[in-house]
């Protein structure tokens, strides 16, 4: 089955997405999400000008070699657009595999290992009392576990706090805005949150927290530390993994679960992390870590240490990602969690798509390939709107991590 075209579509529904399709001549078709946040055009740039061009001609079941070819044949390997232009060529090509064996893709990954994926939701307020009231939302609509993020007293765009109740997008200005951080208030801050959550909800609901990488090793080790009452799920990118060994720190003094990986692009990013067994959830994603093919790789490394996966799923993620990644969820013999961001009633409708929810679980469905596809005529009707993401200073006015 031969590769004839591919093409590179741009939408925004709400929010800018980057599709990549692949057609046959036997008539299919798949398609891969290629998306990064903010940068779109660069992906864009990178496959039109320089991926596409080779995949004509291809025998597209061959996926694997075709995945070697690109990552091997870059000589510049790695890096977020690199790696997401793999993804969206390996997912679309995973998608015509699984259509032309008639088959959901999960079957070819090895079938299902659980009935359904685990997702938690992102309830958010500009106060403490407001986030309570969002997690009890969630709660009533059948979540299970609830990521609670809140304003904090005296700063300026915490992260987590944004438009939306059911969804965060942070993406709004097509220059960066600027936020002000307080390391000092938010760690005074965020323990009394979780203290009224349990007080409020009890020991049932899974609670989860997202730091984004604000803090330095230490302050993280506190913060896990004052969190450890509060039996959190996992406590998300506590402090910037470029350093990994910096989380042997943070491992010393907490027994809070430790998850990271959302910005990883390979399993080089990782190894250290997963073989000394400082985390206990993998977050990398199908987008930006190659696709599903290496999301195997890190997946079978991370089950040697007993590190669960528990994928990234915001809102700059398309309905074409989460559609690879539940199937890739269902199949995973060490799944921990998926986050669930809901899409707006305008992407669900650019991307038709079979996975479904209830009960606090999410179900890829049973049509052939990962279910997701794009309507190309409505696709049209949006286009692409420059939007950054913000950045963060310290008050005294210093660059720190957003």
């Amino acid at each position: 089955m031969k590769i004839t075209d591919a093409k590179v579509i741009v939408t925004c529904p709400g929010r800018n997405f980057v599709t990549l399709k692949i057609l046959t001549d036997q008539g299919l078709h798949g398609i891969g999400d290629a998306t990064l946040n903010g940068r779109e055009k660069a992906v864009v740039a990178y496959l039109e000008d320089h991926v596409i061009p080779l995949l004509i001609g291809r025998d597209a079941h061959r996926v694997e070699d075709i995945w070697q070819f690109l990552y091997r044949g870059a000589y510049w390997r790695r890096g977020p657009v690199t790696m997401s232009a793999i993804a969206a060529v390996d997912t679309a090509l995973w998608d015509i595999k699984a259509k032309a064996a008639g088959l959901p893709l999960y079957q070819l990954l090895g079938g299902a290992s659980r009935d359904g994926v685990l997702v938690y939701g992102h309830a958010n307020g500009a106060d403490i009392e407001e986030t309570v009231d969002a997690v009890g939302r969630y709660q009533e609509m059948g979540y299970k576990a609830v990521r609670a993020q809140s304003g904090v007293p005296g700063v300026k765009g915490a992260y987590g706090v944004g438009m939306g109740g059911l969804y965060y997008e942070p993406a709004d200005s097509a220059l960066p805005m600027e936020t002000v951080w307080s390391t000092p208030a938010y760690l005074d801050h965020a323990p009394r949150l979780f203290e009224r959550l349990r007080a409020n909800y009890g020991p049932e609901i899974e609670l989860l927290h997202d730091v984004h990488h604000r803090l330095t090793p230490i302050e993280a080790a506190r913060l896990g530390k004052s969190l450890e009452p509060y039996r959190l799920f996992w406590m998300e990118d506590c402090t910037p993994a470029e350093n990994q060994e910096a989380f042997r720190i943070v491992r010393q003094h907490t027994t809070t679960p430790l998850a990271v990986g959302e910005i990883f692009n390979s399993i080089h990013d990782c190894r250290t992390l997963i073989e000394e067994q400082l985390i206990d959830f993998i977050r990398t994603t199908v987008v930006h870590a190659g696709g599903i093919t290496h999301l195997r790789q890190i997946a079978g490394l991370a089950a040697l240490y007993q590190v669960r996966t528990g994928a990234h799923g915001a809102t700059d993620l398309s309905p074409a990602c989460m559609g690879a990644a539940l199937h890739f969820d269902l199949w995973v013999p060490n799944f921990g969690i998926q986050e669930y961001m809901r899409h707006s009633e305008e992407t669900d409708a650019v991307f038709p798509h079979a996975y479904s929810f209830a009960d606090g679980y999410l179900h890829p469905g049973e049509t052939a390939g990962h279910g997701v596809d794009i309507d190309e005529t409505l696709a049209a009707k949006y286009p692409y709107d420059p939007k950054q993401l913000p950045v963060a200073r310290l008050t005294d006015g210093s660059m720190w991590n957003w």
